[in-house]
């Protein structure tokens, strides 16, 4: 695959994506033992020419456990049992990783409680106090 499409907007080359293969962990009789069907991808997250400054500053900070000390993006997979599928699960997660943070997040405005909120938290409280006092009466012996 020449270039991984994320958007109209974002596209990384296939030179800034390097694969590397291993076997597979799990079942799979000796096709496990024979074939690297394992997919690896390494993606230098942290100085792509690909991606918007903003998006690449959310990209590390979201998936900073993801990376590596030299700030290289590792995703694998091997869930299925040949390479191009493998690849294509790869190349799909990084996809969905760039598209979650391509959004900037919604700034957060602080609100007060509104006025019929306070009085009707108060008169809670106050229901709630009443029962607890109706059960300290006193005991007749």
């Amino acid at each position: 695959m020449p270039i991984l499409a994320v958007s109209r907007i974002i596209t990384i080359p296939d030179r800034e994506l390097k694969f590397s293969f291993s076997r597979s962990s799990g079942p799979g009789g000796q096709n496990v033992n024979k074939v690297s069907s394992k997919a690896t991808l390494h993606f230098r997250a942290i100085d792509s020419p690909s991606l918007p400054a903003e998006i690449r500053q959310r990209l590390v900070a979201t998936f900073k456990s993801r990376l590596t000390k030299s700030g290289e993006l590792v995703i694998s997979s091997q869930e299925h049992r040949d390479q191009p599928q493998n690849i294509e699960a790869c190349l799909h997660r990084l996809k969905e990783m760039i598209l979650s943070v391509a959004k900037p997040p919604k700034v957060r405005r602080t609100t007060k409680p509104s006025r019929g909120s306070k009085v009707r938290r108060l008169k809670a409280k106050k229901q709630r106090a009443a029962v607890k006092e109706g059960r300290r009466g006193k005991w007749v012996e």
